[in-house]
């Protein structure tokens, strides 16, 4: 998963734990120059998250949809820390530590399937 921000100008990208000093390791040597001239202020990771994923067909062309799963996180206290919709219709990546990865998805199953079926 990758989230890009123009106002934060970031960009944000999910790997295996077990890769993160290797790739962060890379990452610094490879934009040395950049890191040095302040063109990039840091490289860092965070570990323990995970990636919840809500897929649906449809959901981009659905209004609300990502209101109602932001809504439903937020209910519990739930931060998220990154988020990416792919290009297809289908899904709506969230990144979220990884304690809270249960209660998300049932937070998701709930409000979002469960109570947001139109009867």
């Amino acid at each position: 998963m990758i989230s890009q921000s123009s106002s934060e100008q970031s960009i944000c990208f999910v790997i295996p734990s077990h890769d993160e000093k290797g790739v962060v390791s890379s990452l610094q040597q490879e934009l040395a120059y950049e890191l040095e001239r302040g063109d990039i202020d840091a490289i860092h990771a965070t570990p323990d998250v995970v990636i919840v994923t809500g897929i649906g067909a449809g959901m981009r062309n659905t209004p609300g949809v990502s209101a109602k799963i932001f809504s439903a996180v937020g209910a519990k206290n739930i931060n998220i820390i990154a988020i990416a919709q792919g290009s297809s219709e289908y899904s709506i990546s969230l990144v979220v530590d990884k304690k809270d990865a249960d209660e998300a998805v049932r937070q998701i199953h709930t409000e979002v399937i469960i109570n947001g079926k139109k009867e």
